[in-house]
């Protein structure tokens, strides 16, 4: 988002112009940024058959999917659903991959028919698994580090007491299984968490993949996950994917080298594809002061942006309807009855009932972490393409609240 002579804009268009349009509140992506971002981060790993996953829990909408698909990327999925959607949005089978965990097994059994790549994180599963399928059907590991990365429990799932992945400590016990039931391991794939800095976080992580290898001899990629940090304000400090990617190339050739032949290298972004092309698009609907607070009270909350409350997550807010006002201090807070807080203490340009504020970094876990929580419905979806917003999503509207549910006859 950038400020010219106009107003505030979004790949080239005004946003207070989609405001108008779409109404408010509304999710607005970039899709020149997204496509920035997936190029940026395949060219980081230049030199190795590098596969990018688009981890599509971050943001499942169809025509994000098709974009992404476009410029070749594949996509990670966690559960059957957003699977199926995958393949709505034309991604072959092959390019799927499906890494769920505490799911029953009649769901993976479904993932098998359907010809996705199954990644299994538990060991009665991989049991289960072989004796449904024997080597008829390939399968990749998810192994759990104990690394922990990402600063916090919410965010860092390779640590010890995570329930992700099948301990790098019982590689042993996973040998044993594939072996007495001939099963066909053409993957190894580990995940730490977000927000990582630090090569050395994935060096670590990449040295004990390395090393669980050596049990495995058909193996055709390993997964890497993902984890890359991304700017929220400034000042923030970020991850050079070009600094990791060159460390990492150097030791997976090496690997390669030593394995005896060349694998595919796959990582998982879905917060660095996806994050900074979102912005999210509220309206003012009061300014209310207290004796300690002036409160900015729009027309949202955590029903559609969950990640400020959850993870007391950072989202920068701009006031796109005064950006000459006079500084002041605002707590923005949503329309929920909760402790529904966007963002405390923010200097904003003066704020004003009616003005339209933009949520920055909207475009991860946003959308799709949103819910009818107080019968609010979800707002639409546009997409920048090509130098004109589209709709990609409809508002929802009250029919959508009654559609499934069942009335009893009650007299």
């Amino acid at each position: 988002m950038e400020l010219t002579k106009s107003g505030y804009e979004l790949g080239g268009v005004n946003l207070l112009t989609v405001a108008k349009e779409f109404g408010t509140p509304v999710y607005v992506y970039d899709a020149d940024q997204i496509v920035a971002n997936y190029h940026e981060l395949k060219n980081a790993f230049k030199g190795v058959d590098v596969k990018l996953k688009y981890a599509c829990k971050a943001l499942t909408n169809i025509s994000v999917l098709k974009l992404l698909k476009n410029e070749g990327s594949g996509l990670d999925t966690v559960s059957i659903e957003e699977a199926k959607l995958g393949l709505h949005a034309g991604f072959a089978p092959s390019e799927i991959l499906f890494t769920p965990n505490s799911v029953s097994f009649e769901e993976i059994k479904e993932a098998v028919e359907l010809g996705l790549v199954i990644n299994i994180d538990e060991l009665s599963i991989l049991e289960r698994f072989g004796n449904e399928y024997g080597n008829t059907v390939s399968c990749c590991i998810r192994l759990n580090p104990h690394i922990m990365a990402g600063g916090n429990s919410h965010i860092s799932v390779g640590h010890i007491d995570s329930k992700f992945g099948i301990s790098i400590y019982q590689v042993p016990h996973i040998k044993r299984i594939v072996d007495a039931l001939n099963i066909h391991v053409n993957g190894l794939h580990m995940h730490t968490g977000s927000d990582i800095l630090d090569a050395e976080v994935f060096l670590r992580g990449a040295n004990l993949l390395y090393e669980a290898a050596k049990s495995f001899d058909d193996l055709e990629f390993m997964d890497f996950g993902s984890g890359f940090k991304v700017k929220y304000k400034e000042g923030d400090v970020t991850t050079d994917v070009n600094d990791i990617g060159a460390k990492i190339v150097k030791s997976f050739k090496a690997f390669c080298k030593d394995y005896g032949r060349d694998l595919e290298l796959w990582f998982e972004p879905g917060k660095y594809l996806v994050s900074s092309a979102g912005q999210f698009l509220v309206s003012v609907n009061v300014v209310k002061q207290t004796t300690s607070t002036v409160f900015a009270g729009v027309n949202s909350g955590q029903n559609h942006l969950l990640r400020p409350m959850m993870y007391n997550a950072y989202h920068h807010i701009t006031n796109l309807s005064n950006p000459k006002g006079t500084e002041r201090i605002y707590s923005v807070v949503g329309y929920i009855c909760e402790s529904d807080t966007l963002g405390y203490d923010r200097r904003l340009h003066e704020v004003r009932v009616g003005d339209v504020l933009s949520i920055s970094n909207a475009g991860a876990y946003g959308f799709s972490m949103s819910s009818n929580y107080n019968s609010r419905m979800r707002p639409a979806e546009v997409m920048i393409y090509k130098g004109k917003a589209h709709l990609i999503r409809k508002r929802e509207n009250l029919a959508y609240l009654l559609e499934n549910q069942v009335e009893l006859d009650i007299s």
